[in-house]
This record gives structure tokens, C-alpha cells and sequence, in this order.
């Protein structure tokens, strides 16, 4: 058997943050996937978190299960680039089917690397404000 590649973690509120904030984030059904490419870097890093919205320990762990094991089957049949992933784990994630949450994960990491992909800005960013006194 050959070794299997596993990814550098993410595990510190700074490094989370950074993806958050520089990154591309993209929604699917099943998560949502905050991605920062790095060509330079030489390593892939991936985090995962769940919210207390989604349940109790015990479901937010088996959520964070199931985004884990898609990810090491999608890494190991299609690749990952180098850079750092934050996968979050959504309500539906862990009552979706298997195949359609690798599929969501597949269509995310697609959406997130295409350099013409722009993510659409919470609210209205169109809006400027008139101050008058």
C-alpha cells in the first residue's frame, strides 16, 4: 500500500481569519468552502468548523467527520492545490447524501480556484451613503 498525503492543519483563530478575510468564499448546499490559493506555497493547509447553529457536540463532530472524509477522497482522486481551505460545515451537511456532499465539495473548490470566479457581496454594496448637514 502506498502512503496516503495528509494535509498541513489550520488550527489557530489567526490563520482562519486570514482565509476568511483574503480568501474566496463559495456556498454550496452541503458547506461552505473559504478558499486562499497560494501558488508560491508549497503545502496544502485545511481547516474545518461547524457552529453551535448546527447542533450539539456530538453533531457538530460527526458534521466535522463527514467534511473530513469527503475532502480526503476528493484530495485523493482529483488533487489539491497549494494553499489554505477552510471547509464549514452547514445544517444539511450531515443529513446529505455522500457522493452530492463530495460533489459540492468538487463544485466549490472548482468555483473558488477559476480566476474569473467573483463571489457575489453580502447585501448592497451598490449603496453609498449621502451625508449631507
Amino acid at each position: 500500500m502506498g502512503t496516503t498525503y495528509t494535509p498541513s492543519r489550520l488550527k489557530k483563530r489567526p490563520q482562519f481569519l486570514r482565509v476568511a478575510g483574503k480568501g474566496r468564499k463559495v456556498a454550496t448546499p452541503g458547506m461552505v468552502v473559504q478558499i486562499l490559493p497560494d501558488d508560491t506555497a508549497t503545502e496544502t493547509r485545511i481547516g474545518f468548523t461547524v457552529t453551535k447553529k448546527v447542533g450539539n457536540s456530538v453533531i457538530r463532530n460527526r458534521t466535522r467527520r463527514r467534511l473530513r472524509e469527503a475532502l480526503r477522497l476528493v484530495a485523493r482522486e482529483d488533487g489539491l492545490p497549494s494553499g489554505d481551505f477552510v471547509l464549514i460545515g452547514r445544517d444539511k451537511t450531515r443529513g446529505r447524501e455522500f457522493s452530492l456532499l463530495k460533489d459540492d465539495l468538487r463544485q466549490a473548490l472548482r468555483k473558488g480556484l477559476d480566476v474569473n470566479f467573483r463571489e457575489k457581496p453580502f447585501g448592497n454594496s451598490n449603496h453609498v451613503r449621502n451625508r449631507t448637514k
